[in-house]
Order: structure tokens, then sequence, then C-alpha cells
């Protein structure tokens, strides 16, 4: 029997939640994120980036803007093909593969292996996760550096908010967020509305409503794994600039050496 879907292997989520997560100041941010992988990685110009999960290429095309020979790697098609667009007509040459992360062998390594913006943790079981996170680990070559950022169990109760309503990408979004068991995942919806409508007025329909649970993993624990995985070292980060992951975090940032 066929295994039905996950919801992030469906096209027609992202093709109507992609603008809403994707808006315009996070792509205003990829170069600057871009910049500080090819610091904290210590790149050279010529040297080869894994984007994982790299979906409409955000981060990927700025990679190959610092000289860096880049591959991204997605499950969702049409989001590879925006990608390849994009990289035609900064005329990069980018490597775009079409693939599934839990079964993902890589044919090469790579000095550097990203998987960046809380791209992690979506899998119906705990397993398929740690499948994801060892099938990317394997493709950082020795001395390599692997970076992961998303959302964590800690940084969901230090940023926790109930939900918020916001206009963008021609919709009034509503989002509800509520935890899921000991904080071991956070349930999240995301119904969109007509521009300009009201959502608590009755005879106001939803366009399309949407619910995901992201599985909340400490940073300790997604450490002590990367390690596990073949690592030398991995450091927990608050930020990009290398600030501590404490009170002040902004994110988890884990930055594997191997």
């Amino acid at each position: 029997m066929q295994k039905n879907k996950q919801w992030f292997e469906e096209e027609n989520f992202w093709i109507n939640y992609a603008p809403i997560m994707f808006d315009e100041a996070r792509w205003a941010e990829a170069p600057a994120v871009a910049a500080h992988v090819k610091r904290i990685a210590n790149l050279k110009d010529g040297d080869t980036v894994l984007d994982a999960g790299c979906g409409l290429g955000r981060i990927s095309t700025e990679l190959a803007l610092l000289n860096l020979k880049t591959t991204g790697v997605d499950i969702i098609e049409s989001e590879l093909q925006a990608a390849r667009e994009a990289a035609e007509d900064e005329n990069l040459d980018i490597e775009y593969i079409n693939a599934d992360l839990r079964t993902f062998n890589c044919k090469k390594k790579y000095n550097c292996v990203i998987n960046l913006y809380t791209s992690f943790g979506y899998c119906d079981t705990m397993e398929e996760d740690l499948r994801i996170l060892k099938n990317m680990c394997d493709c950082v070559k020795k001395g390599g550096t692997f970076m992961l950022e998303c959302v964590s169990r800690e940084t969901s109760i230090l940023y926790w908010t109930p939900g918020e309503i916001f206009e963008r990408a021609g919709y009034t979004v509503v989002t509800h967020f509520s935890v899921e068991g000991a904080w071991e995942g956070l349930k999240s919806q995301w119904t969109l509305y007509p521009l300009g409508s009201d959502p608590s007025k009755s005879n106001v329909k939803p366009i399309v409503d949407h619910v995901f649970i992201q599985r909340l993993y400490t940073a300790t624990f997604l450490r002590s794994k990367i390690l596990e995985f073949g690592f030398s070292e991995c450091q927990i980060w608050g930020d990009y600039d290398g600030s501590p992951y404490n009170q002040n975090a902004k994110t988890m940032l884990l930055v594997g050496r191997k």
C-alpha cells in the first residue's frame, strides 16, 4: 500500500504558503545569511556547498554569487524549477536535485552542508527526522562544516505567542499556535482570508486553512546526534554572529565540524 504524502510533499501547500513564509524581509536577508555561511564555514571561492531543503533557492542563489559551487536539493519540483529560473537569470551554474532528504544519498561530499530557516522537524516520526539529519551529516566531507538553524524547544518557549493577524502576499493571515505534549511539538494553524477582510465576522470564509506540527528538539539533543553522526565538535549559537545560546538567543544555530 502506498503511504499517504506528508503535508510538506504537497505542491499545493507551497503554492499557497511559500509567498507567506518567504516574504520580502526573508528574501532581503538572504545575502547576509549566505555571507555568514561562507565566513562560519571558512569557505574559499570554489568550495562546495549543499543547501538541503533549498526550496526556491533563496540562499543557494546568494551562495553561488559568492563564488561557491552550490547544489540545492528539495522534494518539491515546482520550487526547484523556480530556483533554476532564478539561477538562469543571474547566469549562475547551480545544480538542483529533486529528492527526498529521508532517502537522499549524496554521490559526492561537500565542504559545507546547510539546513536553514526551520526546515527540520516536520516528519510524522522522530525516526524520519533523524534519518534526514544523518543523511545531511553524511554529505559533509572530512574537515567540512554542517549548519542547522531552526526553531528549538528552548526558542519556542522563549518566543511563545498564541498567534497573530497580519496582511501579506494578498491575504489577511491568521495564525494560531499551541503546544503538543510536554513541549514535544508546536502545532501551527495558518488560515488565509481575503485581503482586508475581518476574520472575526461569521460571513467571512477562509480561502485556505492548514495545520501542521513541528517536532521540537532541544539544542543539546541535536548536538549529541550530530556528534554521533561523525563530527568532532558541534557548537550551539544563538545567532549567526556566534552569540551565546541563552535567554537572549535569537535562534538556534548548530555548527558542526567534521
